[in-house]
């Protein structure tokens, strides 16, 4: 098999039937999913060429999301739009925990850390 240009990383397989790699934007989606789900996340935050990709019809499932891997290390940055009325510190150790759990149940890789950057605010549209 090919190595394409998406870096990605190997995982240990224990059954030898073959190689297992993960691509990085993997993580970053899973990552990205996770917070989403969290109560008080309005949105991920992305940077201008998202922003416009996303209002071409193009979206983006790892928006607002970078990750560094390091061997079996995962290291995650996220940028949150978070809504008006949530306490910062709660929401973002509920977002902490979502997305530490997705990675390691779902990769089997260890998250070292999860940053997260509150980029705005968001009135909730009624």
């Amino acid at each position: 098999m090919e190595n394409t240009e998406l870096h990605t990383h190997k995982l240990e397989n224990e059954q030898k039937f073959g190689e297992v790699r993960i691509a990085d934007e993997v993580v970053a989606i899973i990552a990205g999913l996770a917070a989403s789900e969290v109560e008080g996340v309005a949105s991920m935050a992305g940077n201008v060429t998202r922003d416009l990709i996303g209002k071409l019809g193009m979206k983006s499932l790892s928006k607002g999301v970078k990750i560094t891997m390091d061997e079996n290390t995962v290291h995650v940055a996220l940028a949150i739009n978070i809504q008006f009325g949530y306490s910062v510190p709660t929401t973002c150790a509920k977002i902490q925990e979502k997305v530490k759990t997705a990675i390691e149940t779902m990769t089997g890789l260890e998250v070292a850390e999860v940053n997260i950057k509150i980029v705005n605010v968001t009135m909730e549209n009624n």
